[in-house]
Parts: structure tokens; C-alpha cells; sequence
């Protein structure tokens, strides 16, 4: 009787050890295709080229100048006035636009954006009206809910000026009246607008942005201006930074 003991503990024991032993190679196995996956993930992700889109409005504010009356309004009727000197060569101007872009690599913008800004100027309702609008690709880091960004915008846009002296005569036609002696000039150009700015990300989904700019407009100078004639050598102005302030939704 023990002998027959013996024997079938002898072939219980092998079991005994396969069946300890294969909860171990199993779990091993499982680290193992776990390892694995998580690597093919993340090598994927890696891969992934569109990581995103955003889009929103921003307002701005800025200062522009130049460096004489006669470029800020580059127009014939200033040869008449007597005191050139005494019109403004600066501004504040302020405006509103904004931009629709995606993400690529989670580390490059690639869009579009357009603005209108406008300086007013003097108390006769002299203005100049900026608006512009292309291409925008910047580079960015995520450092938390904080997004650093830095880019430039290429494009087009035009500057239109309209200057009306303080004395402008008024004379009634009919129902309506009409100023004498202002000047509407209309300039076209190309641009190139370097920018740095920061995100901050309140959800997921909605971030508040803010950047400076400064836009270099180049086209012609005068005032006798068609889609032909532009020299895109001359700078233009006038110029100079804004700060923008905005929201920006997107995934």
C-alpha cells in the first residue's frame, strides 16, 4: 500500500510544480504584451501628424507711426495746407480679427487670419483704416496649461487713408452734405507680420490668448495706385506693434 502511495505521489508532484509555475510565465507573458502595446502606442502617437484645431477672435491694441505728417496720409491736398507740421504723425489703433488654425506634431500652427484696425485721428474725422489678412505658421511648446508660441503671418491687405482738415468747407446739396477739400486714398500691400504669444488653457477646449505683433507692410508710396503698379520694395506707413487679446476653441 505505501508502495502505490509512493507512486502516485511521484506522479503528483510534477503537476504540483507545472501548475505553480504556469500563473508565473502567464503573468510574465502578460508584462511582456502589455510592454509591447503600450510601445506600439506611444510610437504611434509619435506618428501622428494632425493633433488638432482651434479657431477664435481676438481684439487688439497698438500704436502706429511715421515719420512725418506726409506718410501717415500720402495724399495731394496736404501741399495746401499751410502747417504740415502741425498734423499728426502717430496714433493709438485698435481693431478686431481672428484666426482658424491646425495643429500638426503638437508643435506647429498652420492657418489663416484676418484684421481690421483702425487709427482715428484728429478731431475732423481723419482716419486710416488697416486691414490684412494671410497665411499664419508658428512653433509652440506646451509647459503645463501654458502654451508659448512663436510665428509669423504672410498676406496681403490694404491701407486706406482718409484725411479731412480741420477746416474742410461743408456746403449743402440737395439732401445732402458734402466735404471740400479732403482726400481718400487707398493703398495696397503685401506683408510680413512677426509675432510672439501665450495660451492658457482654461478647459480642454477653451484657451485665452494674448501675443504681440508688428506688421511690415510693403507696397507704393503714392497715391495713383492700381493692381499693377505696386513696388513691393517700398515700406510703408504707418506701422508699428499691437497687443492682442483673445479666445481660442478648438480640440
Amino acid at each position: 500500500m505505501r508502495r502505490w502511495t509512493h507512486i502516485w505521489l511521484a506522479l503528483l508532484l510534477p503537476l504540483c510544480l507545472m501548475a505553480q509555475e504556469q500563473p508565473l510565465q502567464t503573468g510574465t507573458e502578460t508584462q511582456q504584451q502589455d510592454a509591447q502595446s503600450a510601445a506600439k502606442k506611444e510610437k504611434k502617437e509619435k506618428k501622428k501628424i494632425f493633433t488638432g484645431f482651434s479657431g477664435g477672435m481676438m481684439v487688439h491694441l497698438g500704436y502706429a507711426f511715421s515719420s512725418s505728417p506726409d506718410e501717415m496720409f500720402r495724399n495731394g491736398s496736404l501741399k495746401d495746407v499751410a502747417n504740415v507740421s502741425d498734423l499728426p504723425k502717430d496714433g493709438v489703433t485698435l481693431g478686431i480679427g481672428g484666426a482658424a488654425r491646425v495643429h500638426l506634431i503638437d508643435h506647429i500652427h498652420l492657418g489663416m487670419e484676418g484684421y481690421v484696425s483702425t487709427m482715428p485721428l484728429m478731431k475732423s474725422g481723419s482716419n486710416i483704416r488697416t486691414g490684412w489678412g494671410g497665411v499664419l505658421c508658428d512653433f509652440f511648446f506646451k509647459a503645463g496649461k501654458v502654451i508659448p508660441m512663436v510665428g509669423m503671418t504672410i498676406g496681403g491687405g490694404s491701407m486706406n487713408r482718409l484725411y479731412v482738415p480741420s477746416n474742410a468747407e461743408t456746403v449743402t446739396s440737395g439732401t445732402s452734405d458734402l466735404n471740400y477739400n479732403s482726400s481718400y486714398t487707398k493703398t495696397p500691400f503685401f506683408f510680413i507680420d512677426p509675432y510672439i504669444g501665450l495660451e492658457f488653457g482654461l478647459t480642454s477646449r477653451i484657451s485665452m490668448i494674448t501675443r504681440i505683433d508688428y506688421l511690415l507692410p510693403f507696397g507704393k508710396k503714392g497715391s495713383t495706385l492700381s493692381g499693377t503698379d505696386v513696388s513691393w520694395s517700398n515700406f510703408i506707413s504707418p506701422s508699428g506693434p499691437r497687443l492682442y487679446l483673445g479666445f481660442m476653441f478648438g480640440h
